[in-house]
């Protein structure tokens, strides 16, 4: 996606050095006090449209403070929330969070590369003194006595958590309209659904609510919703992020994703949150060895990004895709497969060279992912019964307990999946 790739540098490398320290960045600012937080005019040679890396340029030159962006984004987050519903719960710390980093610069001190950074998670996502409802009934109230590892790194590279986004009931659904607490809209048009299950997140991003997001994926649900609000999206390998901490759907499906604004917000973001966590034993332990010998776990997913003032007219040459042919048979919306080909079209006047294939298995996969996710998330669901965990109701005995209280808790989705061991046999 080159569109997305306006003037990036020719390397953004070791902004997450091996020891994790944070340090500076030494590119140019191109956000001022007197600018709107989204309003960029890069030239040639500028860094990659980046709000992150706008922000902190902005914040080392005393051009603007984290606390005036973070009112800043705070206002517009207000302004909109009426009609966008991306939020279930907006921090309260947010100020006092940014004023510690304030106090930080004026010291000299350090601050990490997301400093400044308002990040949205969604409401799966574990974080300390913040609901996390997975927007459930169900874990109504609940707030978690942990931040997910996710979280934890967000917040040690001085990324401020700006509050917890709307989704559908456990990650269940495609549109955020399955969420027991509101119904998100699409900030381009809020007649339209976001997508889903992250809805909440890539609207926030999409409406500038928030700089960048956290979502998980475990079926499509952050490359989806970014596609439908226009903002980019990345579902990471499975174990490149730590699940510690992310409330489980499908614990051999789930994976933590990032939206941003941009291709290289989205690289710095997952950077940031990558590597192993010895909580989590499904975590990658591979490392990468660099060319100067030096082992260090997370690869910096932003250094193969070129300004695009340097590249050829064929920036794409060489490179061969496959355009599978069952993806675009019957079933597929007109409008999709009209954007899909046009997309076709730009990859072949970039260079590419493109060939059809044939996948004769791809049916077999919805259905397939469909027995999984369901079997998983209806184990996983299994100890919201009102006893272990969940919201308790009040009953006469433990069968009418448990039935209540998962009556009273679940959505129609969850019902459905928690039901799904159950009636498998008998199918």
């Amino acid at each position: 996606m080159l569109s997305t790739l306006h003037h990036p540098p020719r390397r953004l490398s070791r902004f997450f050095p091996a020891n994790n320290k944070p340090r500076h960045f030494h590119t140019k600012p191109v956000l001022s006090s007197s600018q709107p937080v989204t309003d960029q005019s890069p030239s040639s040679t500028s860094p990659p449209e980046s709000q992150i890396l706008s922000i902190h340029h902005s914040l080392l030159s005393r051009e603007v403070t984290a606390t005036q962006l973070a009112e800043t984004y705070l206002s517009r987050l207000k302004l909109a929330e009426p009609q966008l519903k991306s939020f279930i719960h907006v921090s309260n710390n947010v100020l006092k969070e940014a004023q510690s980093i304030d106090d930080k610069i004026k010291r000299n001190e350090n601050v990490g590369p997301l400093a400044g950074v308002l990040v949205g998670v969604k409401d799966n996502i574990c974080t300390v003194d913040m609901p996390s409802t997975a927007g459930s009934r169900v874990l109504e109230n609940y707030r978690p006595p942990f931040d997910a590892t996710a979280v934890k790194k967000v917040k040690e590279f001085d990324g401020i958590v700006v509050g917890k986004t709307n989704l559908d009931e456990f990650g269940m659904g495609s549109t955020t309209e399955s969420s027991s607490f509101q119904v998100t809209a699409n900030p381009w048009d809020i007649s339209r659904v976001p997508g889903g299950s992250s809805g909440g997140s890539a609207a926030a991003v999409s409406a500038r609510q928030c700089v960048v997001s956290l979502g998980s994926d475990t079926g499509g649900s952050v490359r989806q919703p970014a596609s439908f609000c226009g903002v980019v999206g990345l579902k990471p390998t499975y174990g490149r992020v730590s699940r510690y901490g992310l409330i489980a759907y499908a614990s051999s499906l789930d994976v933590i994703g990032c939206f941003g604004s941009s291709v290289a917000d989205t690289g710095i973001l997952l950077s940031a949150i990558s590597g192993h966590d010895r909580l989590d034993a499904t975590s990658s332990k591979q490392v990468r060895v660099l060319q100067i010998s030096v082992s260090q776990e997370v690869p910096d997913f932003t250094s193969q990004l070129i300004s695009a003032a340097l590249l050829e007219s064929k920036p794409l040459k060489g490179l061969k895709v496959g355009v599978i042919r069952e993806t675009l048979e019957n079933g597929v919306d007109s409008g999709v497969k009209s954007t899909v080909l046009g997309a076709v079209s730009h990859l072949e006047e970039l260079g590419c060279t493109l060939s059809e294939v044939s996948l004769p298995s791809f049916s077999l996969g919805l259905p397939a992912y469909y027995i999984l996710a369901s079997s998983e998330s209806s184990s996983n669901l299994s100890r919201y019964d009102g006893v272990r965990y969940g919201n308790q109701a009040a009953a006469e005995d433990l069968n009418a307990l448990y039935g209540d209280s998962r009556a009273k808790g679940f959505g129609s989705e969850a019902c459905i999946s928690s039901c799904y061991k159950i009636l498998l046999p008998f199918a």
